[in-house]
């Protein structure tokens, strides 16, 4: 979707808003470790190192200016350590579709980071929804007296 399978380059992120011409963060940027995936996997579960964690300094990167980063590190605050963002992927048992998988995530994450808050502008209630909303009240007043012990209001 936003990386191209099988290669270590660079990360592509699509365009939206808060990036218009999309994000590219450098190969540099990304740091990748293997481990061994827990799990089922057959003979080879033992021997193949197909757990993958994605790294990206978000302080540091090259790939964010400054309003990017900001909103990016505000946003994903709590997935952070210090400013480091630490994506794993062990679904599969092939090494390189989790490689993609990790990418993709990493890339779909910095897409939502980036874009801005939008405020909420207040509008009052229509006259419509105001009388439906009365009218509601009274009837519901008047389900309720009709509940009452026959004579307790008199």
């Amino acid at each position: 979707m936003m990386c191209q399978p099988g290669h270590v380059d660079d990360l592509h992120v699509l365009p939206g808003p808060g990036a218009p011409r999309g994000i590219v963060v450098p190969a540099a940027d990304l740091v990748e470790q293997f481990s061994r995936a827990s799990g089922p996997g057959g003979q080879g579960v033992n021997t193949t190192d197909s757990r993958v964690q994605l790294m990206i300094d978000l302080g540091t990167t090259s790939a964010l200016d400054e309003t990017q980063r900001r909103r990016v590190l505000v946003r994903l605050a709590p997935r952070l350590t210090g400013t480091t963002l630490i994506i794993s992927a062990s679904e599969q048992r092939s090494q390189r579709l989790n490689r993609i998988a990790a990418r993709e995530r990493l890339a779909a994450l910095l897409r939502d980071a980036v874009v801005p808050a939008v405020a909420r502008r207040a509008t009052r209630p229509t006259r419509s929804s105001q009388r439906r909303r009365l009218d509601e009240k009274k009837r519901r007043s008047e389900t309720k007296d009709a509940r009452r012990r026959p004579g307790a209001a008199d």
